[in-house]
C-alpha cells in the first residue's frame, strides 16, 4: 500500500485530488487552490520558493506565527515524553491547563468554574449545547445572531445563521432564532453606533413583552430558550465590531429571563483583539465560554469550554456527559499550556493594541485614496476592509474575488520584490477582507501588507 512517489508534479497531484479527495472537507475559493511547501513567521512559501504574506493565519488559528520556535520546541519535547494517553487517565498538562484557564476566568469574571476539553471548535460548541440543554431542564431552543458562525456539525450549524450550511442535511434538533446584530455600516442611517446597538437590544427585549411574541410564558415567567450564542466580534460575518454598550444591555435582558450567555471565542480568543478573550472588552460575565483554534497555535487539535460551577460541576454534568478519544490529549494540552505561559510573560495586550492601531491607521489612509474601500474598522489585530463599488457603499463581491485570485499569483511587485498575499473573505455579502495577521507581525510587515493591498487595488479596479 505504501506509495514512494513523493516527487509527483503539481499536475499529477491535482489529478489525484480530483479523483480521490472528498471536496466536502475543504473550501475551494479558487479553481486551482495553491499548494504550499513551507512556512515561517508571517509567510507561506510555494514549491518555487515564492513568499506569500499571510493576513489570515489559518483563520486565526496561528496567532503566534508559523513555526513559532518556543511552541514548536514544546511539541517536540512532549512527543519524546508523553505523546499519548487514554482519556480515562490523567496527565499533568491537562490539569494545569484547566486550572490556569479557570483561575484566570474567576479573576476576570468573579465566578468559579471548570474547563472541559475537546478537539475542534465545532465539537466544543456541541459540548456546550449539551451543557446548556442539561442545565435548563432539556430546553433545546437557542438564540443566535444574524451573521453568526459557530461551526458546521449538525448542532453547530443549527445556531449558525447561514442556511447553506444546513440546506442538504436538514435539522438535528431545533434551529436557532436569529437576532439582529448591530452592523453599523449597513444599519439605519442617522444613528450613532451606540444608538444602533441600543435599538437592537430594545428590539430583542420586545420579544418578552407578551406571550404572543412566542418566547415567554408570562404566567410562569419561563422562557422557551435556554441560551444566547454570541461571537463578541463576528468572524465569518465580516469582523463586525459592536458598540461597547451592546453586550451590557443585552445581558440585562438575558439575566431577567434566566437565559444563559454562551460566548464563542474560537476565532477571536487568544489575544486576537488584544485581550485573552474578546468579551473582556465589553464588560459582561459569560455563563459559558467556548475556545479553540490558536490555543495550540494550530499545532494540534484542541478546543474546550469554560462554564460556571453551577452548570458544570460533576453532580449536574457527570463523567461521560460527552467524550472524544483525543480530547485533552497531552500534545495539545502541553502546547496550550506553553501558549498561555508565553503570553503571560509579555505584554501581548499592549503589543496587539499598538500594532492594531498602526495597521488600522494605514487602512484608513488606503480608504482615503480608494473609494472602493467603503468601511474599515478593527479591534486589536482583528481588522476589516469592506470592498464596495465606487459609491463606497454598494457591496462589490466580484472585485474582492478578483483581488483574492490576483493576490495568489505571487507576482505583486513591491520595493523590488515579487510576493503573494493571502487574504480571507467574509461578510454578509462576501465583500469584506477579514484581516487576522500574526500577532508577531512586525511594523515593516504591516507596511508591506498595506503596499501590497495598494498594488492589488491598482491591478484589479477597472474604470
Amino acid at each position: 500500500m505504501y506509495d514512494a512517489q513523493a516527487d509527483r508534479s503539481e499536475a499529477e497531484l491535482r489529478a489525484l485530488e480530483a479523483q480521490y479527495c472528498s471536496w466536502g472537507d475543504t473550501v475551494h475559493y479558487l479553481e486551482n487552490p495553491k499548494f504550499f511547501e513551507t512556512c515561517e513567521g508571517s509567510y507561506m512559501y510555494d514549491a518555487e520558493g515564492r513568499a506569500f504574506l499571510d493576513l489570515q493565519m489559518w483563520y486565526s488559528a496561528v496567532n503566534f506565527g508559523y513555526r513559532n520556535p518556543r511552541l514548536n520546541a514544546v511539541a517536540h519535547r512532549q512527543l519524546d515524553r508523553l505523546p499519548q494517553v487514554a482519556s480515562q487517565y490523567l496527565h499533568r498538562e491537562k490539569v494545569e491547563l484547566a486550572a490556569l484557564i479557570a483561575q484566570d476566568a474567576e479573576a476576570k469574571f468573579g465566578r468559579k468554574g471548570r474547563v472541559h476539553f475537546n478537539v475542534g471548535g465545532a465539537q466544543a460548541v456541541e459540548d456546550s449545547l449539551k451543557l446548556v440543554r442539561n442545565a435548563s431542564g432539556g430546553k433545546s431552543l437557542m438564540f443566535a445572531f444574524e451573521g453568526g458562525y459557530h461551526g458546521r456539525t449538525l448542532g453547530a450549524s443549527a445556531i449558525t445563521s447561514s442556511y447553506r450550511y444546513r440546506r442538504r442535511y436538514g435539522h438535528f434538533g431545533d434551529r436557532a432564532q436569529f437576532i439582529e446584530f448591530p452592523y453599523h455600516f449597513r444599519g439605519p442611517k442617522g444613528m450613532s453606533k451606540e444608538e444602533y446597538g441600543h435599538a437592537c437590544v430594545q428590539k430583542f427585549a420586545r420579544l418578552f413583552e407578551t406571550e404572543y411574541n412566542g418566547v415567554l410564558d408570562t404566567k410562569t415567567g419561563q422562557a422557551e430558550f435556554a441560551a444566547f450564542y454570541v461571537e463578541p466580534i463576528q468572524g465569518t460575518g465580516g469582523y463586525v465590531i459592536p458598540p461597547r454598550n451592546f453586550f451590557i444591555e443585552l445581558k440585562k435582558v438575558l439575566d431577567a429571563h434566566n437565559i444563559l450567555l454562551v460566548v464563542d471565542e474560537i476565532q477571536m480568543g487568544l489575544y486576537r483583539t488584544g485581550k485573552l478573550w474578546s468579551i473582556e472588552h465589553f464588560g459582561v460575565q459569560p455563563d459559558v465560554l467556548v475556545f479553540g483554534k490558536a490555543l495550540t497555535n494550530g499545532l494540534n487539535p484542541l478546543s474546550g469550554l469554560w462554564a460556571r460551577e453551577e452548570l458544570i460541576n460533576p453532580t449536574i454534568f457527570p463523567p461521560g456527559s460527552t467524550h472524544s478519544t483525543f480530547n485533552a490529549n497531552p500534545m495539545g494540552t502541553a502546547i496550550a499550556l506553553e501558549t498561555l505561559r508565553m503570553t503571560a510573560e509579555s505584554d501581548y495586550a499592549g503589543m496587539v493594541a499598538e500594532k492594531g492601531a498602526y495597521f488600522l491607521e494605514g487602512l484608513r489612509e488606503l480608504q482615503s485614496r480608494w473609494p472602493q474601500i467603503g468601511d474599515v474598522d478593527g479591534l486589536g489585530l482583528a481588522l476589516r476592509a469592506e470592498i464596495c463599488e465606487a459609491d463606497s457603499y454598494t457591496p462589490n463581491k466580484p472585485l474582492l474575488d478578483r483581488m483574492e485570485a490576483e493576490a495568489m499569483k505571487g507576482d505583486l511587485e513591491v520595493d523590488g520584490r515579487r510576493l503573494g498575499l493571502i487574504l480571507d473573505v467574509g461578510g454578509y455579502h462576501k465583500n469584506v477582507i477579514t484581516l487576522a495577521p500574526s500577532l508577531e507581525i512586525t511594523h515593516d510587515e504591516i507596511d508591506l501588507a498595506l503596499k501590497l493591498l495598494d498594488v492589488l487595488l491598482k491591478r484589479c479596479v477597472t474604470d
